[in-house]
Formats: structure tokens, sequence, C-alpha cells
């Protein structure tokens, strides 16, 4: 699984984060260990007032434990990886939280150390803590059979198209996979030799080569968004400038945007404005669909937790039946048999414990394998958009080209007319 981590402090902010419903499906605070309160707002603030007697201002190590991808994980999984994440870094005896977050089909956890030894009021250092994650990550991976990322394998076979935060924004904006905005930007720049076939390889696409104010080399869409072409090809400045030339000579990014709002069609703005609106409506549905089955499947969660609850009562009132009284409590205790029937209690009451974490793992590997279905729906959804305004861009691209090609017939045909007409004679005087 893939391990995140920092160091960090403000506890509040973290607490209400990891409780937060707002980018979450499903929130479960399965653990609070290590601290006075068992509420998570209150033991982060413990956290934080201890810190406060040290100088230390990233008193917290939190990370994430995110499985692959359709993989059934149970709960005890995370669990052990957290503490094998735990006394790797010299965390094992300290505080510690576990969050789960479920969206989208998938689930993973949150694992959240204070790292102040309250005994000796100073802070434990963690150095080298991303190799250490790596190895952890490399082990789990091996243990479980999982198929392991080629980035974790080795550095250098990381996916050159991962992007930025701030291009992921962008490409939200536009409505494209980042990913398939640079895969469409590099196809370009293998695909051509010189500034002439780029420029044409990108109109094709429907992007406009243009002269960036601070970016250097850009290339704009029909909405006005502007790329960096070193960001978006992964090609340093000077390659860029030895094929494309001097930027000084391309036009400018404002007069670009003038040029292809100029050449806009109408129509095309229609059938733009409809496929967005036909996409909306999809995922409208789509939406609809996913609210109801969260709320289902938090009544099923609910109800197992009720379920589980009062058949514990039962069985813990049924365990404590066992356990003699009086002159017959003190009389096995004398013979030893209350210390087996305490220890047939606990065993039981581990059993029991273990038997309703694999029921509710059940229950939340069923839910999960439903909404990845609806999450498949959703890819194959975005998908068919992202085609759709992948085509327009072209058609918009071929609109403007067909109209520089009309502009350019009828210059032709006026200068032929013009050659055909006689010249009138002039009269001498």
């Amino acid at each position: 699984m893939i391990l995140k981590a920092k160091e960090r402090g403000d506890a509040g902010q973290l607490a209400r984060y990891l409780l937060a419903m707002r980018d979450n499906e499903h929130v479960e605070l399965y653990e609070v260990s290590g601290f006075v309160s068992d509420d998570l707002i209150e033991a982060f603030s413990e956290a934080d007032a201890i810190a406060k007697g040290t100088r230390c201002k990233n008193y917290l190590f939190s990370m994430s434990l995110n499985p692959p991808e359709g993989a059934d994980v149970p709960t005890k999984v995370f669990e052990q990886a957290a503490d094998q994440i735990g006394k790797k870094l010299g965390l094992d005896s300290q505080p510690r939280a576990i969050v789960f977050h479920e969206k989208d089909g998938r689930r993973h956890a949150h694992v959240v150390w204070s790292r102040i030894d309250s005994e000796r009021m100073r802070a434990i250092n963690l150095p080298h803590y991303k190799s250490k994650l790596k190895d952890v990550s490399r082990k789990l991976y091996l243990e479980h059979g999982w198929d392991m990322p080629r980035g974790l394998q080795d550095r250098r076979l990381r996916d050159p198209l991962n992007f930025s935060r701030e291009e992921w924004q962008q490409a939200k904006r536009v409505g494209l996979d980042p990913r398939e905005i640079k895969a469409v930007f590099r196809q370009c720049w293998e695909a051509s030799d010189n500034r002439a076939s780029f420029e044409q390889a990108l109109k094709e696409r429907g992007f406009w080569l243009a002269r960036g104010d601070r970016r250097g080399f850009v290339a704009v869409d029909y909405l006005g968004e502007v790329y960096s072409l070193s960001r978006y090809t992964g090609v340093k400045a000077k390659e860029l400038e030895a094929r494309l030339g001097d930027r000084d000579q391309l036009t400018s990014v404002d007069v670009v945007k003038a040029e292809i709002a100029k050449g806009m069609s109408r129509k095309i703005e229609a059938f733009i404005g409809e496929a967005r609106r036909d996409a909306k409506q999809r995922f409208a549905m789509i939406d609809f669909r996913r609210t109801e089955m969260v709320a289902r499947h938090k009544d099923e969660r609910t109800n197992l937790g009720r379920r589980q609850q009062k058949r514990w009562m039962a069985e813990a009132k049924e365990r404590s039946q066992r356990l003699p009284r009086g002159f017959s409590g003190i009389w096995h205790r004398l013979t030893g048999q209350y210390a087996k029937i305490k220890a047939q209690n606990e065993q039981e009451t581990l059993q029991a414990w273990q038997r309703d974490r694999a029921e509710k793992d059940t229950l939340i590997f069923r839910q999960l394998e439903e909404r990845q279905a609806l999450q498949r729906d959703v890819k194959k959804q975005r998908a068919i958009v992202r085609e759709e305004l992948m085509q327009l861009r072209k058609d918009v691209a071929n609109y403007e080209e067909g109209k520089a090609l009309d502009r350019e017939r009828e210059k032709a045909e006026e200068e032929r007319r013009r050659q055909r007409s006689p010249q009138k004679p002039r009269l001498d005087r």
C-alpha cells in the first residue's frame, strides 16, 4: 500500500479534517489509544497541550495508508501495517489514532502519532522516515501479493505524466483529465521536428501556439486556458527554443485569444454548451444514485452495529454469570477454577471481538464492491464527456482552418477576376 506522511502541528485542524464528511462518504474513528480521552478532538488537544511544554512545533506524525485499487483489505491488515510503521520509526509506544475514510469505492486509513515523549518532554526524532516508509510499503506489497507500482520499484520508472495540484485544478475547469492533456502535448512534440509541424499538430487537437508573458512558450485552448509547454510536454526551455525559435516572433496570448474568440462559430458554441448540459444531467443522475447508495450503506452499518451491540451485551452477561460469587467464589479461587473460567471468558471475548470485526469487514467489502461498480459507470461517463469535448476542440480548430482557407480562396478568386478583366486604354493628352 502507498504510504504518505508528514510531520505537522495544528492538531485541531487535523482532527476536524479527519472527522469531516464533506469529502468522504463514510468516516470511522477506529482507534484512539494512549490518550486520556477517547474523543479525537480532545485527544489531539491533549497532544497540543503537552507539546507546548517543548519547543516542537510539528508534534504530530500524520500519515495515510492507501491500498491498491480493487483490493479488499481487512481492518486487521491496516492495524498491522500501522504497528509495523510505528515500530520502524520508534513510535510504537506513542499515543495514536486511526481513522478510516471511504470515497469513490475506495477505503484508506489515516494514522496519527504524537511525537512528544511525555516522560522526557522532548520530541522523538524521525530521521529518513520517507526511505523507511518506502521499505515498509515494498514489504506490504510483497507480503500481500499486490502489483507493485513502477515508481515504488525504481524512482527512475515513475510516471512522467504525474501532475501537480495546480495542473489538476486547471484541468478540472476545462473538463479534461490532466494526464490526457499531457499525453496530447507530448504526442504533438514527438510527432514534430520544427515549429510549423508542432503548431499544426497542436491546432489539429484544438490548441494554439502563443507567446506567454512569463512562461515562455505556451498553448491556448478555445476557453482561453493557458498551458505552459515546458510543464505539459516535459521538455526543457532550451529544447523548446531550439525547435520553435525565438518566442518573441510568436503571437501574444491576448492576440491569440482574440483571434480564437473571433473565429468561434455560434453553432459550435451551442454544441459545446449542449454537451456540457447533457454531461451535467448525466452526472446529476449518477450523484443521486451515489447519495442514495451512501445513505443505504450507512443504515446497513448502523443496523449491523446495533445487532452486534445487542449480541455483545447478551454474551457478556452470560460470561459474567459463569463467575461464582460469595463463598463459592472463594472456594473456586482456592481450587484454581476461578482463574480457568476467567481465562475462558477472556478468550471468548477476544474471539467475539474478532468475529464482529470480520462481520463488519465483510459488509464493508460488499458495499465497496457495489460502490466500485457505480464508480466504473462514473469513469465511463467521464470518458464519454472527455471524448466529446476533445472532438469539439478539433471542430473549433477545423472551423478556424476552414475560415482561413475560405479567405485565401476569396483573395485568389478576386486576383484572378482582376487579371481577367480588360484594361482600359489610356488616352493621350
